[in-house]
């Protein structure tokens, strides 16, 4: 037994239609994987950046100079939460005829407020579910190829009637490759999926910040501190339109 027997070209031609199915599937699953980890890390690092002009926000000396720090991209949820709110509170001011009009001003921008929020946490999870799924699937997958190579190896050994140790190692060797892959799969699946959890808490953590700090000045025209409720520093306030 050479060292070319454990190549993956002949783990490939040795394997038949369902190996390479398996095989097949955990190379698209990785791909899969590892595309939403590029693509969601990436968008984490532009959130992080926005929340940064979330903090330069309340420096402004108005409303709308507050505005233009926040980034105009379209996906900045801080930008979103911003407008929202001050299109809730116009929309109440102007349409008190509507049924909204029997809630008050602090439950309708509340409702309007925690929506945007409930919005951006939808943005923030999608894709996250295929990671789960590949990081618990992934390994039995693999596992299934090594027993699928495992009894197709022993069937033709057992043919052949053949079962010295040299005769076994090889083909049996080979369908571990399986397992091997497998775990390949699901282990950055599991970390990417963890690393961008922890990711979005801390991003909804501060965006919730905003919204509290956000409805504060809109019903009352000052920002809330933290541990000082009754110290409110005023902020220019914007006016219905």
């Amino acid at each position: 037994m050479n060292e070319s027997t454990f190549s993956l070209a002949q783990i490939w031609a040795q394997g038949d239609g369902v190996s390479h199915a398996v095989a097949i599937m955990l190379i698209l699953m990785s791909l899969a994987s590892w595309s939403v980890i590029f693509v969601k890390a990436w968008s984490l690092v532009q959130l992080r950046r926005m929340s940064g002009g979330a903090k330069q926000f309340w420096h402004a000396t108005s409303f709308d100079a507050g505005m233009a720090a926040l980034a105009p991209a379209a996906d900045n949820p801080f930008r979103d939460l911003a407008q929202r709110g001050t299109e809730a509170v116009s929309h109440h001011t102007h349409h008190r005829d509507e049924l909204h009009g029997v809630l008050g001003l602090n439950d309708w921008l509340t409702s309007t407020l925690r929506q945007s929020i409930d919005d951006t946490t939808g943005r923030l999870q999608s894709g996250l579910s295929i990671l789960a799924s590949v990081g618990s699937t992934a390994p039995f997958i693999g596992l299934f190829g090594t027993v699928w190579g495992i009894y197709h190896a022993l069937i033709g050994i057992g043919a052949a009637g053949q079962a010295t140790l040299d005769k076994v190692a090889g083909p049996v060797g080979e369908s571990l490759v399986m397992t091997a892959g497998g775990l390949a799969v699901a282990i950055p699946a599991v970390l990417g999926y963890n690393a961008l959890v922890r990711g979005n808490k801390e991003i909804l953590a501060s965006l919730r910040h905003f919204a509290h700090d956000l409805h504060a000045y809109l019903v009352t025209g000052g920002r809330v501190k933290k541990n000082a409720s009754a110290n409110v520093h005023p902020l220019p306030r914007k006016e219905a339109q």
